[in-house]
């Protein structure tokens, strides 16, 4: 190490010469020794041969380039701490390259779910397809039969004909054709009257079934594209033009001259194809709708339908239905409007309140925004309605097409804020909720109240 160090060290000659004199009795000593074990261990040792040696000391070699007591002394720390550092470094490769195999995870995963969706489909289209694939096998199969069937039914219009011509009918009536072979124009004549009657019985099937697929048509367009409702809430446009199609389609019906039967069954079958689209679309127009504004228009459309089939016979069984359907739209409109007015009046909570009130609770007049003052403030709002109930009317209600339907619900309405108040008037007035002095509070009988909202 001296050596390496650049110093030169001075040996004293007695010292040497000791050592000359001990030389042969200290090896033995130094043989035992394990600091000399290691350093000749060390000499002996073939760096040559030793490749895992030679590239830690190249390693070493790059970092390690001044050879001193406090390098030496810091040799292993530099080391830990050079290794900690190949650590990390290795550490932030490897976390970037599990980052993208998460993504390619991310990738595949994503096309697995495409490739089952595919499925999925392929699939679903195949098991729709599957009855049409059946059934034009089998009409396939089938041509030779129809085949067999038109030349059979050939040979018996042929056959009748000749028989026609040649024999008459049954019992010898009608003649013959050939018994007017010497008239022509009779013949011609009989045989021009047979054909246009077919003709016309044929052309009246075929424009009938028409005639059902055109408004089949018009109808199911109607789901297409649903129009949102309009800001008055009354019917939509397209519900308007539906209406009147309809209506000029019945009228020509009404004016036919068919027996009674067929006429009824058109009328039913004209109903099926438009009403229940018709209904259909209004539902789903109306679904994104508050519930005040969905009834309303609900109830102006349903209402828009019966007055048109209320001018036409055989429409009975429909005018039912929809005087159902309207009925419950009405419920709705009448609760929400005396709804409205409690909230106004300042009664809504204190009504919820009696309501589910429970003996357990204790007394309403300790229960929170139920004492006397809260009461007395809300009787203020409520005795404003009381003198002019009809402005506290819902902005819907202006809306209804039909001033029968309004007052239907201002009415049923008004009832119930008769019971509510006749509810909060009772518990006000039990003793059990230890109301004082309940008649300075609440000052007018439920009795008062609905004389004068009657």
């Amino acid at each position: 190490m001296a050596e390496a160090s650049g110093e030169v060290v001075a040996v004293p000659a007695s010292g040497a010469a000791n050592g000359l004199t001990n030389g042969a009795g200290g090896t033995s000593a130094q043989s035992n020794n394990p600091l000399s074990r290691k350093l000749h261990k060390i000499l002996e040792t073939r760096l040559d041969n030793d490749k895992e040696m030679l590239e830690a000391l190249k390693a070493l070699s790059t970092f390690f380039v001044e050879n001193s007591l406090r390098t030496r002394r810091n040799l292993r720390g530099d080391i830990e701490r050079r290794s900690l550092a190949i650590n990390e470094e290795f550490v932030s490769i490897f976390k970037e390259v599990k980052e993208e195999l998460e993504s390619i995870n991310e990738d595949v995963q994503a096309m697995s779910n495409c490739c089952q969706d595919m499925t999925s489909r392929l699939q679903a289209a195949k098991e729709q397809t599957q009855d049409l694939i059946v059934k034009t096998t089998k009409l396939q199969a089938e041509r030779y039969t129809l085949d067999e069937f038109g030349t059979a039914r050939r040979s018996t219009v042929v056959r009748g004909f000749i028989d026609a011509l040649t024999r008459g009918g049954p019992g010898g009536t009608p003649r013959p054709i050939e018994m007017h072979s010497h008239d022509p124009l009779s013949g011609i004549v009989g045989n021009s009257a047979t054909t246009l009657l077919t003709t016309i019985e044929e052309m009246h099937l075929l424009s009938k079934k028409i005639f059902f697929n055109s408004l089949s048509l018009h109808a199911s367009k109607l789901m297409d594209k649903v129009e949102l409702p309009p800001p008055d809430l009354g019917p939509s446009s397209a519900l308007n033009q539906t209406l009147m199609l309809l209506r000029e389609v019945l009228a020509s019906h009404d004016s036919s001259v068919v027996p009674l039967d067929a006429r009824q069954a058109d009328f039913v079958q004209v109903l099926s194809c438009v009403f229940d689209p018709l209904l259909q679309m209004c539902t789903v127009s109306a679904s994104n709708l508050g519930t005040a504004d969905m009834a309303t228009f609900m109830v102006n459309s349903l209402y828009m339908m019966k007055t048109t089939l209320a001018l036409f016979e055989f429409t009975d069984r429909r005018l039912e239905m929809l005087q159902f359907q309207i009925e419950a739209h009405l419920d709705t409109l009448i609760n929400e409007q005396a709804s409205y007015v409690l909230t106004k009046v300042g009664l809504s909570y204190v009504y919820n309140t009696v309501q589910q009130h429970k003996p357990e609770q204790g007394s309403l007049a300790n229960l929170p925004n139920l004492d006397s003052v809260a009461l007395k403030a809300a009787m203020v709002q409520f005795d404003r309605y009381l003198s002019a109930p009809d402005n506290l009317l819902m902005p819907q209600l202006n809306f209804l097409l039909s001033a029968t339907v309004k007052e239907q619900i201002v009415k049923q309405s008004t009832e119930l804020v008769c019971r509510a108040y006749a509810e909060v008037y009772a518990a006000v007035m039990n003793p059990v909720n230890e109301y004082k002095d309940p008649e300075s509070i609440l000052h007018r009988s439920p009795h008062q109240v609905q004389t004068l909202l009657s």
